[in-house]
């Protein structure tokens, strides 16, 4: 095989990499419609919006950051206030629920984000990440427990038979989270089974009920679909995961799980005992050990999304750190920087042997996937999105040339690179198949440690474009 390497140097990935955050936005789809209330959560998302603005100056003083800080906790603690008094004037009836929330935030993850900030002298890095829960906080209490006092509410279910209680939770989940994420959710399986759905964030959440039986909730979001949302919420076009896009996640999920508990009463999910961010292969191992006893994948239009349920340890004797006040920073910063997921390929030949000696050949160091013509390629990309996909070019009925023009024409894998093989080494035949803008081209006739190398170095080459872009 032969890799034409200037074809390896055009990435279609853009030259920005980093995320351009501009603002953080209010948007009317907040309003719960009480004048008093809109005008002040409008404030705070101002106030985020300066501290926002202030991080990304580096001439900031620490003093100044301080104050916003400081105004931003005072005045958050004053609207909890403020909203209380009038729930006790309408004789709210989840007026409990919705002080512990209030409680929680200003008692418990204000302090610890405030001290996160003294010892790191407000740092860029520690004002993210106070923002970051602070968002994630807000819009997901905004559209659930606010929308609620002006009696937008989802529907408690209590006392619901057994066999209908699956249906009620899709219900939930579904109407959460078109008013949490803005997004359409349709069920795509009552039965994940940790199939590979592309590039995720997983959360895993561990409660303990006042009987102290253990609830392990797994929430499992593509990335695609964090960055459409966290960039609808910030007014920009988000590029790639990072810390900011991750805490937003985590508390936005929070919020979702403390809703959920309101609307099943039955699940006493009383108190959060433990938080975590788990990788792909711990996802598959938590699986192979505990398969959870309720298992939700949901299509939400831009990305699939996970909710999985069991009462048993499934990591146990597993190494998963825990997220808190004092490591949460250092431990999203290893998640995010420490990828252990092999790089994808897809191999699409009509041949199995040709198929076969490529998956026994790269199968070490990559996650393989095959198939064996356009139509399953194409399904396989969309669920799978592998990194790399090598494509024969002479296949039947569907050619390499049509395939590669209907990945091409769908802007969702357009991007995906794309090497052909051929068993063609003639310069009409490489002219023929360079004209079509790939990647690169493969000869299959040559020796195989050359094809290993070939591709190691395609990947190599990547990922150091990548960390001159940065």
């Amino acid at each position: 095989m032969q890799i034409i390497n200037e074809a390896v140097e055009t990435d279609r990935i853009p030259q920005q990499r980093r995320n351009d955050v501009k603002n953080i936005v209010w948007n009317k789809r907040y309003e719960i419609g009480m004048d008093f209330i809109d005008k002040e959560h409008k404030q705070l998302f101002s106030t985020m919006d300066r501290l926002l603005k202030l991080s990304e100056n580096e001439k900031k003083s620490e003093w100044v950051c301080r104050e916003g800080v400081k105004y931003m906790k005072n005045h958050a603690i004053e609207h909890f206030a403020h909203e209380e008094e009038y729930m006790r004037s309408i004789d709210y009836g989840d007026l409990d629920v919705h002080k512990r929330l209030h409680d929680n935030f200003q008692n418990n993850i204000l302090p610890a984000l405030e001290k996160e900030l003294e010892e790191t002298n407000y740092s860029q890095e520690s004002i993210r990440h106070f923002l970051g829960v602070c968002i994630g906080w807000m819009v997901a209490h905004t559209q659930t427990e606010d929308q609620a006092i002006a009696g937008k509410r989802v529907t408690k279910w209590v006392d619901i038979p057994h066999e209908e209680e699956l249906d009620a939770l899709k219900q939930t989940i579904i109407q959460l989270s078109l008013e949490v994420l803005q997004l359409k959710a349709k069920v795509v399986s009552e039965q994940y089974e940790a199939e590979d759905f592309g590039k995720a964030i997983f959360c895993r959440f561990v409660y303990r009920g006042k009987g102290k039986e253990k609830w392990e909730i797994l929430l499992g979001y593509e990335e695609r679909m964090l960055l459409k949302v966290v960039g609808d919420i910030l007014n920009t076009q988000y590029l790639k995961v990072d810390d900011m896009v991750v805490n937003i996640t985590r508390y936005m999920s929070r919020q979702l799980l403390e809703k959920l508990r309101e609307c099943f009463p039955i699940v006493d999910l009383c108190e959060l005992e433990s938080e975590s961010l788990l990788t792909y292969e711990q996802v598959v191992n938590a699986f192979e050990r505990a398969h959870p006893s309720c298992s939700l994948l949901f299509d939400m239009g831009e990305g699939y999304f996970v909710f999985c349920v069991t009462t048993t340890d499934s990591l146990r004797g597993k190494i998963v750190s825990s997220l808190d006040a004092n490591n949460a920073m250092s431990e999203i910063k290893k998640y995010l920087s420490g990828e252990k997921r092999k790089k994808k390929i897809l191999v699409v030949d009509d041949s199995d042997f040709m198929r076969q000696n490529i998956l026994n050949l790269l199968g070490k160091d990559y996650d393989m996937l095959e198939s064996s013509s356009s139509v399953s390629a194409i399904k396989s990309i969309t669920v799978n999105r592998p990194d790399l996909i090598l494509l024969d070019y002479e296949m039947p009925v569907c050619d390499g040339r049509q395939t590669l023009e209907m990945i091409r024409s769908d802007k969702e894998i357009a991007d995906i690179p794309v090497i052909f093989l051929t068993g063609r080494g003639d310069m009409d035949s490489v002219k023929k198949v360079m004209a079509l803008k790939p990647e690169g081209y493969l000869l299959k006739t040559l020796p195989e440690k050359d094809i290993k190398k070939m591709i190691d170095d395609f990947f190599a080459k990547k990922k150091k474009a990548k960390q001159l872009e940065k």
